[in-house]
Order: C-alpha cells, then sequence, then structure tokens
C-alpha cells in the first residue's frame, strides 16, 4: 500500500481547514479565513482560498495513485 507523505498530510490538513471554513459559512454565514485577514476580497485571503483550491486538486492524485502490495512475512 502507499504511504503519505509529508506533502500529502500537509495537504490533508489544509483541505481540512477549507472543508471546516466551508462549514461555518454554511451552517453559521461566518468565513473565518474571511475575518482573519480582514475580507474576502484582500491578497492574503485569496491566496489562501487559492492554496486550498490547489490543495484540493492535487488531493484528486491521492485517489489514482497506485497501490503496491506489500507482503508480509
Amino acid at each position: 500500500m502507499t504511504k503519505m507523505t509529508g506533502w500529502d498530510k500537509f495537504i490533508l490538513a489544509l483541505i481540512i481547514i477549507g472543508a471546516l471554513n466551508w462549514g461555518l459559512i454554511g451552517f453559521f454565514q461566518f468565513d473565518l479565513v474571511a475575518a482573519i485577514f480582514g475580507g474576502q476580497l484582500t491578497a492574503v485571503s485569496r491566496i489562501i482560498y487559492a492554496i486550498v483550491g490547489l490543495s484540493g486538486i492535487w488531493a484528486l492524485t491521492l485517489l489514482f495513485r497506485r497501490r503496491r502490495h506489500v507482503e508480509e512475512a
């Protein structure tokens, strides 16, 4: 089985952060990223949204990675 790299775990953490932010938006109409960084249209917020979006694209590769069968001794 293919192990997750440190990079994969970092990407997964970003995706979880994005999902939690979307949950806050959906349930409470509160955008945590915008609240922390001064609004949805600030440069920092847009960069964070873009990085989380790219993380989602990277996560697609996790679905299609070849799994190696590990023989147990």
